[in-house]
Protein backbone atom coordinates (compact mmCIF):
# COMPACT_ATOMS: atom_id res chain seq x y z
CA UNK A 1 0.00 0.00 0.00
CA UNK A 2 1.41 3.47 -0.80
CA UNK A 3 0.23 6.20 2.09
CA UNK A 4 0.62 9.88 1.89
CA UNK A 5 0.80 11.93 4.57
CA UNK A 6 0.85 16.09 3.43
CA UNK A 7 0.94 19.05 5.41
CA UNK A 8 -1.97 20.62 6.39
CA UNK A 9 -2.93 23.91 4.31
CA UNK A 10 -6.00 25.35 6.58
CA UNK A 11 -4.79 28.27 8.19
CA UNK A 12 -3.26 28.01 11.79
CA UNK A 13 -2.54 24.22 11.63
CA UNK A 14 -0.20 22.91 13.26
CA UNK A 15 -1.36 19.34 13.60
CA UNK A 16 -0.49 16.34 11.19
CA UNK A 17 -2.31 13.52 10.21
CA UNK A 18 0.76 10.67 10.94
CA UNK A 19 4.03 11.09 13.49
CA UNK A 20 7.20 9.54 12.61
CA UNK A 21 5.90 6.87 14.66
CA UNK A 22 3.18 6.32 12.66
CA UNK A 23 5.38 5.82 9.89
CA UNK A 24 7.42 3.10 11.02
CA UNK A 25 4.33 1.56 12.49
CA UNK A 26 3.48 0.96 8.44
CA UNK A 27 7.04 0.64 7.31
CA UNK A 28 8.07 -1.82 8.80
CA UNK A 29 5.24 -3.98 7.35
CA UNK A 30 6.31 -3.56 3.84
CA UNK A 31 3.81 -0.46 3.25
CA UNK A 32 5.33 3.06 1.57
CA UNK A 33 5.30 6.44 2.92
CA UNK A 34 4.85 9.65 1.17
CA UNK A 35 5.28 12.52 3.44
CA UNK A 36 5.06 16.20 2.28
CA UNK A 37 8.49 18.03 3.47
CA UNK A 38 7.74 20.00 6.47
CA UNK A 39 4.11 18.43 6.91
CA UNK A 40 5.70 17.84 10.87
CA UNK A 41 7.20 20.80 10.91
CA UNK A 42 4.49 22.90 12.75
CA UNK A 43 3.99 19.32 15.75
CA UNK A 44 8.12 19.61 15.71
CA UNK A 45 8.61 16.56 13.39
CA UNK A 46 11.17 17.05 11.00
CA UNK A 47 11.87 15.52 7.08
CA UNK A 48 15.09 14.31 9.03
CA UNK A 49 12.78 12.62 11.27
CA UNK A 50 10.20 10.85 8.92
CA UNK A 51 13.13 9.82 6.57
CA UNK A 52 14.77 8.29 10.11
CA UNK A 53 11.04 6.43 10.21
CA UNK A 54 11.07 4.98 6.79
CA UNK A 55 9.05 7.86 4.88
CA UNK A 56 10.02 8.82 1.33
CA UNK A 57 10.08 12.81 1.73
CA UNK A 58 7.94 14.27 -1.18
CA UNK A 59 8.43 18.12 -2.52
CA UNK A 60 5.10 18.06 -4.89
CA UNK A 61 1.11 18.50 -3.58
CA UNK A 62 0.60 16.72 -6.78
CA UNK A 63 2.75 14.27 -6.04
CA UNK A 64 1.45 13.78 -2.13
CA UNK A 65 -2.27 13.53 -3.52
CA UNK A 66 -1.77 11.91 -6.37
CA UNK A 67 0.38 8.82 -5.71
CA UNK A 68 -0.85 7.19 -2.26
CA UNK A 69 -3.96 4.74 -2.31
CA UNK A 70 -4.46 5.82 1.05
CA UNK A 71 -3.96 9.66 2.61
CA UNK A 72 -4.11 10.21 6.43
CA UNK A 73 -5.01 14.00 7.05
CA UNK A 74 -5.91 15.30 10.51
CA UNK A 75 -8.38 18.05 9.22
CA UNK A 76 -10.86 18.21 6.90
CA UNK A 77 -9.46 18.13 3.34
CA UNK A 78 -9.99 21.45 1.07
CA UNK A 79 -11.82 21.45 -2.07
CA UNK A 80 -8.04 21.76 -4.35
CA UNK A 81 -6.99 19.15 -1.94
CA UNK A 82 -9.87 17.20 -3.10
CA UNK A 83 -9.60 17.89 -6.80
CA UNK A 84 -6.07 16.72 -6.82
CA UNK A 85 -6.88 13.16 -5.65
CA UNK A 86 -7.09 10.14 -7.73
CA UNK A 87 -10.06 8.29 -7.95
CA UNK A 88 -11.21 5.45 -5.56
CA UNK A 89 -7.98 6.10 -3.01
CA UNK A 90 -8.70 6.26 1.12
CA UNK A 91 -8.80 9.02 3.47
CA UNK A 92 -9.15 9.35 6.86
CA UNK A 93 -9.25 12.42 9.29
CA UNK A 94 -11.18 14.46 11.57
CA UNK A 95 -13.45 14.88 8.42
CA UNK A 96 -16.77 16.18 10.13
CA UNK A 97 -18.41 15.89 6.69
CA UNK A 98 -22.06 16.77 8.18
CA UNK A 99 -20.60 20.67 8.53
CA UNK A 100 -19.29 20.92 5.31
CA UNK A 101 -20.26 21.73 1.75
CA UNK A 102 -22.17 19.98 -0.39
CA UNK A 103 -20.08 20.06 -3.39
CA UNK A 104 -17.02 18.60 -1.65
CA UNK A 105 -19.02 15.29 -0.04
CA UNK A 106 -20.65 14.99 -4.08
CA UNK A 107 -16.85 15.21 -5.32
CA UNK A 108 -15.51 12.31 -2.74
CA UNK A 109 -18.81 10.98 -4.31
CA UNK A 110 -18.14 11.16 -7.98
CA UNK A 111 -14.31 10.09 -7.44
CA UNK A 112 -15.25 7.10 -5.46
CA UNK A 113 -13.51 8.01 -2.59
CA UNK A 114 -13.81 6.30 0.38
CA UNK A 115 -13.45 8.05 3.78
CA UNK A 116 -13.29 7.41 7.52
CA UNK A 117 -14.26 9.90 9.85
CA UNK A 118 -12.16 9.21 13.21
CA UNK A 119 -14.70 11.50 14.99
CA UNK A 120 -17.07 8.53 14.43
CA UNK A 121 -14.95 5.91 15.39
CA UNK A 122 -16.66 4.35 17.55
CA UNK A 123 -17.17 0.97 20.03
CA UNK A 124 -19.32 -1.37 21.01
CA UNK A 125 -19.97 0.85 24.23
CA UNK A 126 -20.29 4.32 22.24
CA UNK A 127 -16.78 5.23 23.49
CA UNK A 128 -14.76 6.81 20.79
CA UNK A 129 -11.34 6.25 21.41
CA UNK A 130 -9.99 8.53 18.82
CA UNK A 131 -12.34 11.80 19.30
CA UNK A 132 -11.51 10.98 23.37
CA UNK A 133 -7.78 11.85 23.51
CA UNK A 134 -8.63 15.49 21.51
CA UNK A 135 -11.65 15.79 23.39
CA UNK A 136 -10.01 15.86 26.44
CA UNK A 137 -7.21 18.64 25.10
CA UNK A 138 -10.52 20.91 23.92
CA UNK A 139 -11.84 20.49 27.21
CA UNK A 140 -8.77 21.50 28.85
CA UNK A 141 -8.04 24.22 26.20
CA UNK A 142 -11.19 25.85 27.34
CA UNK A 143 -10.23 27.23 30.25
CA UNK A 144 -6.89 28.54 28.55
CA UNK A 145 -9.22 30.15 26.36
CA UNK A 146 -11.83 31.38 29.02
CA UNK A 147 -8.95 32.75 31.21
CA UNK A 148 -7.76 34.77 28.39
CA UNK A 149 -10.78 36.51 26.91
CA UNK A 150 -11.81 37.18 30.28
CA UNK A 151 -9.37 39.80 30.53
CA UNK A 152 -10.29 43.39 29.98
CA UNK A 153 -7.72 44.28 27.34
CA UNK A 154 -9.40 40.72 25.23
CA UNK A 155 -12.62 42.88 25.82
CA UNK A 156 -14.27 40.44 28.71
CA UNK A 157 -15.12 41.21 31.86
CA UNK A 158 -12.50 41.31 33.66
CA UNK A 159 -13.47 38.68 36.38
CA UNK A 160 -10.39 35.95 37.38
CA UNK A 161 -12.03 32.68 36.91
CA UNK A 162 -11.10 31.25 40.45
CA UNK A 163 -11.68 34.53 42.34
CA UNK A 164 -10.13 35.80 45.24
CA UNK A 165 -10.31 36.18 48.68
CA UNK A 166 -13.58 37.59 49.78
CA UNK A 167 -14.47 37.90 46.21
CA UNK A 168 -16.90 35.41 44.21
CA UNK A 169 -15.08 33.12 41.02
CA UNK A 170 -16.82 33.77 37.77
CA UNK A 171 -20.08 31.58 36.81
CA UNK A 172 -19.07 28.97 33.79
CA UNK A 173 -21.77 27.33 32.45
CA UNK A 174 -21.11 24.09 30.88
CA UNK A 175 -24.23 22.66 27.52
CA UNK A 176 -23.18 18.89 26.89
CA UNK A 177 -21.53 16.34 29.25
CA UNK A 178 -19.43 14.22 27.30
CA UNK A 179 -15.65 14.28 27.64
CA UNK A 180 -15.31 17.70 26.51
CA UNK A 181 -18.12 19.03 28.82
CA UNK A 182 -16.81 16.88 31.94
CA UNK A 183 -12.99 17.55 31.24
CA UNK A 184 -13.87 21.48 31.36
CA UNK A 185 -15.83 21.29 34.34
CA UNK A 186 -12.90 18.98 35.96
CA UNK A 187 -10.92 21.61 35.39
CA UNK A 188 -12.40 24.79 36.26
CA UNK A 189 -13.30 23.49 39.48
CA UNK A 190 -9.61 22.69 40.23
CA UNK A 191 -9.10 26.31 39.61
CA UNK A 192 -12.17 27.61 41.85
CA UNK A 193 -14.80 28.76 39.31
CA UNK A 194 -17.78 27.65 39.92
CA UNK A 195 -19.42 25.32 37.16
CA UNK A 196 -22.91 24.75 36.52
CA UNK A 197 -23.52 21.86 33.79
CA UNK A 198 -26.21 20.96 31.73
CA UNK A 199 -27.06 17.56 29.89
CA UNK A 200 -30.05 15.53 28.37
CA UNK A 201 -28.76 12.22 30.23
CA UNK A 202 -29.94 12.45 33.59
CA UNK A 203 -27.68 9.62 34.35
CA UNK A 204 -24.73 11.45 32.85
CA UNK A 205 -25.31 14.33 35.50
CA UNK A 206 -25.29 11.79 38.55
CA UNK A 207 -22.12 9.74 36.87
CA UNK A 208 -20.15 13.21 36.50
CA UNK A 209 -21.45 14.53 39.60
CA UNK A 210 -20.16 11.50 41.55
CA UNK A 211 -16.93 11.37 39.71
CA UNK A 212 -15.45 14.64 40.05
CA UNK A 213 -13.09 15.89 43.10
CA UNK A 214 -14.97 19.12 43.79
CA UNK A 215 -18.66 19.81 43.76
CA UNK A 216 -20.62 21.22 40.72
CA UNK A 217 -24.34 21.92 39.75
CA UNK A 218 -25.93 19.81 37.62
CA UNK A 219 -29.57 20.69 35.76
CA UNK A 220 -31.21 18.56 32.76
CA UNK A 221 -30.52 20.64 30.09
CA UNK A 222 -34.21 21.67 28.80
CA UNK A 223 -34.79 24.90 27.04
CA UNK A 224 -36.04 26.48 30.23
CA UNK A 225 -32.81 25.63 32.41
CA UNK A 226 -30.72 26.76 29.41
CA UNK A 227 -31.77 30.21 29.57
CA UNK A 228 -31.81 30.12 32.92
CA UNK A 229 -28.54 29.49 33.24
CA UNK A 230 -27.42 31.58 30.49
CA UNK A 231 -28.78 34.48 32.87
CA UNK A 232 -25.61 34.45 35.32
CA UNK A 233 -23.23 33.10 32.96
CA UNK A 234 -19.67 34.24 32.75
CA UNK A 235 -18.38 31.96 30.22
CA UNK A 236 -20.66 29.72 28.74
CA UNK A 237 -19.12 26.89 26.94
CA UNK A 238 -21.08 24.93 23.97
CA UNK A 239 -20.24 21.07 24.49
CA UNK A 240 -23.10 19.82 22.52
CA UNK A 241 -22.41 17.33 20.23
CA UNK A 242 -24.14 14.39 18.25
CA UNK A 243 -21.38 12.16 16.23
CA UNK A 244 -21.81 12.06 12.89
CA UNK A 245 -24.56 14.99 12.72
CA UNK A 246 -24.70 18.70 12.96
CA UNK A 247 -24.26 19.87 16.60
CA UNK A 248 -27.91 20.69 17.86
CA UNK A 249 -28.97 24.69 18.21
CA UNK A 250 -29.36 24.62 21.60
CA UNK A 251 -28.53 28.68 22.72
CA UNK A 252 -31.03 30.99 20.65
CA UNK A 253 -30.16 34.38 19.99
CA UNK A 254 -33.13 35.52 22.53
CA UNK A 255 -31.42 33.92 25.28
CA UNK A 256 -27.83 35.26 24.11
CA UNK A 257 -29.25 38.75 24.20
CA UNK A 258 -30.36 38.09 28.19
CA UNK A 259 -27.14 37.60 29.19
CA UNK A 260 -24.37 39.25 30.98
CA UNK A 261 -22.16 42.28 28.62
CA UNK A 262 -19.34 41.14 27.64
CA UNK A 263 -19.94 37.71 28.95
CA UNK A 264 -17.87 34.67 26.80
CA UNK A 265 -19.12 31.99 24.51
CA UNK A 266 -16.94 29.57 23.41
CA UNK A 267 -18.82 27.30 21.26
CA UNK A 268 -17.07 24.34 21.02
CA UNK A 269 -19.55 22.25 18.75
CA UNK A 270 -18.61 24.75 16.16
CA UNK A 271 -16.85 22.35 14.15
CA UNK A 272 -20.24 20.43 13.79
CA UNK A 273 -22.00 23.69 13.07
CA UNK A 274 -22.35 24.99 16.24
CA UNK A 275 -24.82 24.88 19.17
CA UNK A 276 -25.31 28.25 19.89
CA UNK A 277 -27.15 30.62 17.47
CA UNK A 278 -25.37 33.16 17.15
CA UNK A 279 -22.10 31.47 16.38
CA UNK A 280 -20.08 31.30 13.23
CA UNK A 281 -16.44 29.87 12.66
CA UNK A 282 -13.38 32.21 13.68
CA UNK A 283 -9.72 31.42 13.21
CA UNK A 284 -6.80 31.62 15.56
CA UNK A 285 -5.81 34.64 14.10
CA UNK A 286 -8.98 36.36 14.94
CA UNK A 287 -10.33 34.03 17.31
CA UNK A 288 -13.56 36.38 18.85
CA UNK A 289 -16.11 38.79 17.86
CA UNK A 290 -18.74 40.57 19.67
CA UNK A 291 -22.55 39.70 18.66
CA UNK A 292 -25.17 41.07 20.75
CA UNK A 293 -22.91 42.69 23.32
CA UNK A 294 -21.34 39.13 24.05
CA UNK A 295 -18.12 38.40 23.35
CA UNK A 296 -17.75 34.63 20.67
CA UNK A 297 -14.87 32.24 20.27
CA UNK A 298 -15.77 29.98 17.43
CA UNK A 299 -12.59 28.62 16.59
CA UNK A 300 -13.05 24.76 15.01
CA UNK A 301 -9.57 23.49 15.03
CA UNK A 302 -8.90 24.87 18.27
CA UNK A 303 -6.49 22.14 19.38
CA UNK A 304 -4.37 23.18 16.18
CA UNK A 305 -2.14 25.65 17.78
CA UNK A 306 -1.31 22.40 20.06
CA UNK A 307 0.55 21.08 16.98
CA UNK A 308 2.71 18.47 19.41
CA UNK A 309 0.48 17.15 21.90
CA UNK A 310 -2.53 16.88 19.24
CA UNK A 311 -0.90 14.87 17.00
CA UNK A 312 0.39 12.31 19.46
CA UNK A 313 -3.00 12.20 21.03
CA UNK A 314 -4.37 11.51 17.41
CA UNK A 315 -1.82 8.21 16.88
CA UNK A 316 -2.10 7.04 20.50
CA UNK A 317 -6.29 7.19 19.79
CA UNK A 318 -5.90 5.51 16.71
CA UNK A 319 -3.12 2.87 16.89
CA UNK A 320 -5.48 0.10 17.22
CA UNK A 321 -6.76 0.41 13.67
CA UNK A 322 -3.88 2.23 12.20
CA UNK A 323 -2.00 -1.10 12.96
CA UNK A 324 -4.96 -2.97 11.65
CA UNK A 325 -5.09 -1.62 8.06
CA UNK A 326 -0.99 -2.16 8.15
CA UNK A 327 -1.83 -5.83 8.75
CA UNK A 328 -5.21 -6.21 7.11
CA UNK A 329 -5.22 -3.32 3.94
CA UNK A 330 -8.29 -0.96 4.59
CA UNK A 331 -10.84 -3.37 3.14
CA UNK A 332 -9.49 -5.98 6.08
CA UNK A 333 -9.48 -3.71 8.79
CA UNK A 334 -13.39 -2.42 8.09
CA UNK A 335 -14.39 -5.96 8.10
CA UNK A 336 -12.59 -7.01 11.06
CA UNK A 337 -13.17 -3.97 13.05
CA UNK A 338 -16.77 -2.49 13.44
CA UNK A 339 -15.74 0.21 15.49
CA UNK A 340 -13.52 1.12 12.04
CA UNK A 341 -16.52 0.40 9.86
CA UNK A 342 -18.72 2.96 11.67
CA UNK A 343 -16.60 5.91 10.73
CA UNK A 344 -17.02 5.29 7.37
CA UNK A 345 -18.78 8.10 5.30
CA UNK A 346 -18.43 7.32 2.00
CA UNK A 347 -17.58 4.81 -0.17
CA UNK A 348 -17.88 3.10 -4.25
CA UNK A 349 -20.01 6.42 -4.37
CA UNK A 350 -22.30 5.97 -2.34
CA UNK A 351 -22.59 7.91 1.59
CA UNK A 352 -22.62 5.15 4.12
CA UNK A 353 -23.86 6.86 7.09
CA UNK A 354 -26.56 8.28 4.99
CA UNK A 355 -28.53 9.57 7.67
CA UNK A 356 -25.84 11.11 9.25
CA UNK A 357 -24.88 13.23 6.17
CA UNK A 358 -28.32 14.70 5.85
CA UNK A 359 -28.67 18.86 5.35
CA UNK A 360 -24.65 19.08 5.05
CA UNK A 361 -23.73 23.27 6.21
CA UNK A 362 -21.91 25.67 4.60
CA UNK A 363 -18.29 25.21 6.68
CA UNK A 364 -15.25 24.70 4.40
Amino acid sequence: MHIGVPKERRPFEFRVGLPPAGVNLFTKHGHTVYVETEAGEGAGFTDDDYSAAGGQIVYNQDEIFGRPDLIMKFARPLRDEIDMMRSEICITGFLHLAASRQDKIESLLEKKITSIAYEQVEEDDEYKPIMAPLSQIGGRMAVQVAARFMQNDHGGRGILLGGAAGIPPAEVVIIGGGIVGSTAADTFTRIGAHVTLLDTDLQRLREIQERLPYPIVTMLSTAHNVKRACLFADVLIGAAHVPGSRAPSVVTRETVQSMKPRALIIDMSIDQGGCVETSRPTNHGSPIYEEERIIHYCVPNMSGVLGRTASHALFLGAYPYLEAIALKGIDGALADMPALHRGLNTRAGEVVQLSRLVGVGEQS
